[in-house]
């Protein structure tokens, strides 16, 4: 690979992978708070950075693959906390109470292997009493079926919240759906197709305040 194309294809993966940053900033403008479950790298594919590092959001991530760990050390820039545990042992009433949060979040991206544990936090983070304005949900439909994309349908709708975008897919693979994004049913919004609202909103690609 040149040079060239090495630095083109890092500037294009140097954001999330479908734009939910940018639909988290059309829904919530800056100075918001995300609940990341599942962070990963701080900025290849990261759903926060752009919200971090641009629009002054607080956060807090939590990852438990510890491989990530160095990257997000020689970011300098991401200064949000982030917890290496396994999700399920992290008491989020006291995180959350600790970094004098709200419990109504303006952004929840829920992401961890495989889809059955991204559902199990899911429902405990509902469960606790947390409210959020978007919740990114990751059913991985393109692999494993539709499964989880039902059980989170079912269990958010009757839990407050309504489906903003469906069928979202990774980048161009119009084939690999893989999340459902869902908003707070008080946030007027109407459903859109996934393909619609990245022409309007996200057409390069590329986040846009």
């Amino acid at each position: 690979m040149s040079l060239l194309n090495f630095l083109k294809k890092r500037k294009n993966d140097d954001f999330s992978q479908s734009g939910q940053d940018q639909f988290a900033y059309n829904i919530s403008g800056s100075n918001g708070i995300y609940l990341e479950i599942g962070a990963h790298h701080p900025i290849t594919n990261s759903n926060t950075y752009k919200l971090e590092v641009e629009c002054g959001w607080q956060g807090l991530s939590v990852e438990f693959d510890k491989s990530f760990q160095k990257y997000w050390e020689e970011c300098p820039e991401r200064t949000n906390d982030v917890i290496w545990d396994d999700a399920f042992n992290v008491k989020f009433e006291n995180e959350i109470k600790n970094r004098n949060f709200p419990k109504n979040i303006n952004y929840l991206s829920c992401d961890i292997e495989p889809p059955i544990n991204t559902f199990s936090i899911l429902k405990k983070l509902i469960n606790i009493g947390l409210v959020f304005d978007f919740i990114s949900f990751e059913h991985d439909k393109y692999n494993i079926g539709n499964e989880f994309e039902i059980l989170s349908n079912s269990f958010l709708t009757n839990n407050g919240y309504k489906i903003a975008i469906k069928d979202v897919y990774s980048r161009s693979k119009i084939d690999k759906v893989y999340e459902t994004w869902f908003i707070n049913e008080t946030i007027k919004f109407t459903e859109i197709s996934y393909r619609d609202w990245k022409k309007e909103f996200y057409s390069m690609s590329s986040f846009k305040k």
